[in-house]
C-alpha cells in the first residue's frame, strides 16, 4: 500500500521538530529581497515569507508554557491522554507562519493571537465541566474527538464533490472540531491529505489535528468574509452593514466567524464567557495583562449579528 506522502511530511517536520527548544537562541533570518519586498526564512519552522522577518511562534512560546496552558490534558480522567503535546502544534503551525498565523505584528499582537487561537481551543476541547481539581480552565486538550456522536454527519447534498466513503463517520474531532463531509473533503483538500476517505486521520495525528484547526482559524467560512485570523490581527475593515450588525475587530467577532448564531448575538450567555473565559487565563499564563484583550464590546459578540445566520425554513401558512 503507498503511503500517504503528506503523513511523510509530517514525519519528517516531527523529526525537525524535535530539536525544538525554547531555551535555544534565535535563528538569524536569511533576507532576500523578490520585487522590492522583503523576504525571509528562518528554518524550517518559517520558510521565505515577509511573516517570517518576524520572531516565529518557538520565539515566544515555549514548551513550558503550553505545558501550563493544558496542565490536566494527560491526567487520568483525560479522554485523550498522551495525544496533544506542545510539538505537535508547532509542526502544525509551521504550515501556516509563512501566512502570518503568530507572525504578523509585534511581539505583542504575535502571543495574543497564539492565546486567542489556544482559547478557542482549550473551551472546545474542555472536559473542566465534570471536573474541579485545578480549575474548569485548566481542562483544554481533554477531548481529541466526539465522545456520543448522534450520527455519522453524512450529508448526501454534496454527493457529488464530497461523497462519503463507506463506513466512514465525520463527527468531531481535531483542536477545534470539523463535522460533515463536506468540512473533511474541503479541509482535506487544502491539507493535501485525504481526508474524506480517512476521517479518523484527524484522531490518529496530533499535528493533523492542530493543522485542520488552525485551517479554520485561517480561512473565511466564504470567501466574500473575513477570517478569525485577519479580524483578530486587524487586517479586516468593518463595512458600513458589519458596523450597523456590531461586528467589530477582536475577540468576539472570531467567534461570529466559528459559531455564528449558536454562541452570538444572544447576549451573555454562559458559552460564549467560557470561551472568553479561556483566552483571558491564557493571556495571564503567556504573561500578557487581560487588559490587552480590549474593551468588552472588543471581547464579546453578544450583540452581534451572524455572518452567517442559520436558515429557518419559513412557516407553512395556515
Amino acid at each position: 500500500m503507498a503511503v500517504n506522502c503528506s503523513l511523510l511530511v509530517i514525519l519528517a517536520l516531527v523529526v525537525m521538530a524535535s530539536v525544538v527548544s525554547g531555551d535555544e537562541p534565535s535563528i538569524k533570518p536569511k533576507v532576500k529581497i523578490v520585487k522590492g519586498k522583503k523576504l525571509c526564512d528562518r528554518g524550517w519552522e518559517c520558510t521565505w515569507s515577509s511573516y517570517c522577518c518576524n520572531l516565529t511562534i518557538t520565539d515566544y512560546f515555549e514548551t513550558y508554557q503550553f505545558e501550563n496552558l493544558f496542565s490536566k490534558r494527560n491526567s487520568p480522567v483525560a479522554h485523550a491522554v498522551g495525544f496533544w503535546d506542545f510539538h505537535s502544534f508547532i509542526v502544525a503551525a509551521a504550515q501556516f507562519e509563512p501566512l502570518g498565523f503568530g507572525t504578523t505584528g509585534d511581539k505583542k499582537m504575535q502571543m495574543k493571537e497564539i492565546a486567542a487561537f489556544l482559547g478557542h481551543v482549550g473551551s472546545k476541547t474542555s472536559c473542566g465541566d465534570g471536573v474541579v481539581t485545578g480549575g474548569p480552565l485548566a481542562w483544554g486538550l481533554c477531548f481529541n474527538k466526539e465522545m456520543s456522536p448522534s450520527q455519522d454527519y453524512c450529508d448526501d447534498y454534496f454527493k457529488l464533490t464530497y461523497p462519503c466513503a463507506p463506513g466512514a463517520q465525520y463527527y468531531g474531532r481535531g483542536a477545534l472540531p470539523i463535522f460533515w463531509n463536506y468540512n473533511y473533503g474541503k479541509i482535506g483538500d487544502a491539507l493535501k491529505i485525504d481526508l474524506l476517505h480517512h476521517p479518523e486521520y484527524v484522531e490518529q495525528n496530533a499535528t493533523i489535528a492542530f493543522q485542520t484547526a488552525i485551517w479554520k482559524w485561517m480561512n473565511p467560512v466564504k470567501k466574500s468574509q473575513p477570517s478569525p485570523h485577519d479580524v483578530f490581527v486587524g487586517n479586516w475593515k468593518p463595512t458600513k452593514n458589519d458596523t450597523l450588525s456590531k461586528r467589530v475587530p477582536g475577540f468576539g467577532t472570531t467567534m461570529n466567524i466559528l459559531y455564528g448564531d449558536s454562541i452570538c448575538g444572544k447576549g451573555d450567555i454562559d458559552p460564549m464567557n467560557n470561551i472568553i473565559s479561556h483566552y483571558l487565563y491564557y493571556l495571564d499564563l503567556m504573561g500578557l495583562s487581560r487588559d490587552e484583550a480590549g474593551t468588552h464590546e472588543t471581547l464579546s459578540c453578544a450583540e452581534q449579528i451572524p455572518f452567517n445566520p442559520t436558515y429557518v425554513a419559513p412557516a407553512a401558512a395556515s
